[in-house]
This record gives structure tokens, C-alpha cells and sequence, in this order.
């Protein structure tokens, strides 16, 4: 590539389906796109892979879901949870919209296995990895593009708008120092994967006991797992040793018990510290933060890069005639805010209230743990399990493609 670029879009983090919906959306209009993607290939262990019913009909708006669902996945069509000694189904995904071609459900896969062919099927859009966005430039106040390395040496990018799309640790909403507004969180976790056995539960489960919450996803061969901890307590847990580890784990779930010597040393176990902010801009003139660059969601719910689709297609939505004229306003950048701020706002409330009165609680217990009576109301209504399906799974405000952006 060469050293200096210019293109309409620039959009900085390439995470496999913001990629597909935002990038499809975007340069099936006509504009010239340029995704940066600091990573050498999508392969990430514990990178966020559920996809839900609403995301679902984004793939089928774009024309993406027949080779979507032919791709190696798990469908998900109920949630429960193991409190201590009685398992509660608290979700059914059955009565979710149903998608043409599909089955309502969520979906569950390696997100590698989504990433995206959209290079050679639009000319104007072009995809680059390991090229890292470092920093702005700016001229009279207005973000004009970015500097990125790559293992060619650095580059310089012209562009009508930025977009950044790199995470919760974004290094471009630090640069154009955006205001973060920290709502707290109450754990951390952490990720590691077991081997699966064909006997073993094939449903998604959580399991949570005195003190401790676990929750494992069926990705047929393994499981990946999610034991929760109390913020900052990953220290005292590797003070006591990856044997106290393994025997916690096989507390709660006893048919793993004959393999968590698969965890052989810390190296396995992987930290997500767990936080839950916003900015209170998502924008400056020149660049907008989508994502988690804009909102960093709480693993609850698996919500997050669903979110940070339906953010990339309302991008695609409004600005795309703004694109194709050439001029992003910050009048328009404030319209994107404003379509997602509700959204955000809403699920970022409800997890706060269940890290709080929920999440907090137990890993703050010393009690044998047994369901709470709204939990007992989804196991006995089976009717009731359809609300936190439809808020899990469709969200509070889903984006649809608009038809110049569905090309």
C-alpha cells in the first residue's frame, strides 16, 4: 500500500461482522472504504461470538445469511442456569422474529470462522491487516484521517470520516480525548476452554453456587468457560494455585472433573477485566466511536458486538448519502448518536442492575445458593422466558438495512 491514501470511510478495527455489516453497507453504496485491522487473521479464542436474532435479519438484509449458516456454529435456542442444587430454563429464543432461511435462535461460533470475503467482492473497499491506527491528524479541529503501521513502515490516511472501531482500550477515542463516562462493574472474568465429550449437557449453561458463578458455551469439540470473580481478585486466585482452580471448577460442574488438568498453567486461563463505560460524545468532527470504542458493554448477555453492529449499520444508514456528497457534518454525527444512545443506555442499565443485585450478590455469598423467586417464575411460566429472550435477542431498538445502503 502505498504510504499516503485516500478514501471516503476509514474505519479503524476490523472485528469480523462489524466488518460484514458495516463495510457491506457502506461500499455496496459506492463509497470507497478502508478497514485497518491490527491483527494478522481473525483468530481470537475468546472474542465476542454470539450472534442473536436481530444481527440474523441484518445478515439476511445484506445477503450474507445462506453462507453465514453454512459455516461451523452452535444454534441456541433456550438459556438456563444451574443455581445451586435446581436448574431454571430462563430464556426461549423460539418466539424471537423469525429470519428467512433460520430458525429464531442465537447463534454461537468461533468468530474466525465469520471472517469476512468482502475484499473481492467490492472493488472500492479494501481490508488491511496488521495495520495498527496509532493517531489522528488533524487540521483546523477536524480529524482529516489517521497515521497507521504496518509492516511496510507507516501510513498516512486521508479521509472524509474516521471510524473508530477499535475496542474498549481504543486508542483513537484516547487520542481525540472523548470524555468516558465509567458505570462500574463488580467482576471480572475468566476464560479458558475444556474439552467437550459427546455424553456431556448439550445446552448452554451457567451454573452458579456460593460465591461462585460459571458458565459454560457448547462449541462442540470443547467448552468455553467463564468462571466470574470479583473485580480485581485475579491475584488472590493465582496466589492460591491452579490446583484450588481446577477443584472449584470441578465443584460445579463434576463431569469435568477428569479434565481440568487440561488447564496446565496460567498461560490457559485468559483475563477479561470487565467494564462498563460510554462516552458522552461518541464524536468530534471528522471521527465517530462505535462499539465498544464508544460503549464498553458487560459480558452479560453476549450483547456486545451485536451492539456494535447494529451501531455500524445506523452509521451506514444515516451517513451514507452525507458520504456520497463527500461532506460528514458534525450534525450528522450527532444523528447517529442519538438513533444508538437509547439502546445503549437501556441494556447498559439493565446490566448494571443485574452486576449489582445479582452478580455482586453471589460472588459475595457464603450461603448455599437456591433460585430467587422472580427466577422461580421463569421455570414454572414457561411464557414469561420469552421477555429476557427478546431482550437478549432483539434488543431495544434493532436496526434495519435502508435500501440505498442494502445496494
Amino acid at each position: 500500500m502505498d504510504p499516503e491514501v485516500s478514501v471516503s470511510c476509514c474505519i479503524a478495527g476490523g472485528g469480523p461482522r462489524r466488518y460484514d455489516a458495516g463495510l457491506s453497507a457502506l461500499a455496496r453504496a459506492g463509497i470507497s472504504v478502508l478497514v485497518l485491522e491490527k491483527h494478522a487473521d481473525f483468530v481470537r479464542d475468546f472474542r465476542g461470538d454470539t450472534i442473536h436474532p436481530s444481527t440474523l435479519e441484518l445478515m439476511s438484509e445484506l445477503g450474507l445469511l445462506d453462507d453465514f449458516l453454512q459455516r461451523p456454529h452452535q444454534e441456541v435456542r433456550t438459556l438456563g442456569a444451574q443455581i445451586g442444587d435446581e436448574f431454571v430454563e430462563v430464556a426461549d429464543f423460539t418466539h424471537c422474529l423469525p429470519i428467512a432461511g433460520s430458525s429464531p435462535s442465537c447463534r454461537n461460533g468461533i468468530s474466525w470462522i465469520f471472517s469476512p470475503s468482502m475484499p473481492r467482492d467490492f472493488r472500492r473497499s479494501r481490508l488491511m491487516m496488521e495495520a495498527e491506527a496509532r493517531d489522528l491528524t488533524v487540521e483546523s479541529g477536524v480529524v482529516t484521517g489517521l497515521l497507521a503501521t504496518t509492516p511496510g513502515g507507516e501510513i498516512r490516511v486521508k479521509a472524509d470520516l474516521v471510524v473508530a472501531a477499535d475496542g474498549r482500550h481504543s486508542t483513537l477515542r484516547e487520542r481525540a480525548g472523548l470524555d468516558v463516562l465509567d458505570l462500574g462493574a463488580p467482576m471480572d472474568v475468566l476464560w479458558m476452554r475444556l474439552s467437550r465429550r459427546p455424553q456431556d449437557p448439550g445446552q448452554t449453561l451457567g451454573r452458579v453456587d456460593t460465591g461462585r458463578i460459571f458458565v459454560m458455551l457448547n462449541r462442540e469439540d470443547y467448552w468455553q468457560c467463564a468462571f466470574v470473580i470479583a473485580k480485581g481478585g485475579f491475584d488472590e486466585i493465582r496466589a492460591r494455585g491452579l490446583p484450588a482452580l481446577r477443584q472449584e471448577i470441578a465443584g460445579l460442574a463434576p463431569y469435568l472433573r477428569d479434565r481440568v488438568d487440561e488447564l496446565k498453567d496460567w498461560s490457559d486461563v485468559k483475563l477479561l477485566s470487565v467494564s462498563v463505560d460510554r462516552l458522552r460524545a461518541w464524536h468530534r468532527p471528522g471521527l465517530l466511536c462505535i462499539g465498544d470504542a464508544a460503549h464498553a458493554m458487560s459480558p452479560i448477555g453476549g450483547v456486545g458486538i451485536n451492539l456494535a453492529i447494529q451501531d455500524a449499520v445506523a452509521t451506514a444508514n444515516i451517513l451514507t448519502p452525507r458520504l456520497l456528497q463527500g461532506s460528514v457534518s458534525q450534525r450528522d454525527l450527532e444523528a447517529v448518536q442519538r438513533r444508538r444512545e437509547f439502546p445503549t443506555r437501556a441494556t447498559q442499565r439493565l446490566q448494571v442492575i443485574v452486576q449489582n443485585r445479582v452478580i455482586g450478590r453471589v460472588l459475595a455469598s457464603t450461603a448455599k445458593m437456591s433460585p430467587p423467586f422472580a427466577v422461580r417464575l421463569l421455570g414454572w411460566m414457561p411464557l414469561l422466558r420469552r421477555l429476557p429472550a427478546r431482550l437478549i435477542g432483539l434488543g431495544f431498538r434493532p436496526e434495519h438495512v435502508s435500501a440505498r445502503a442494502a445496494g
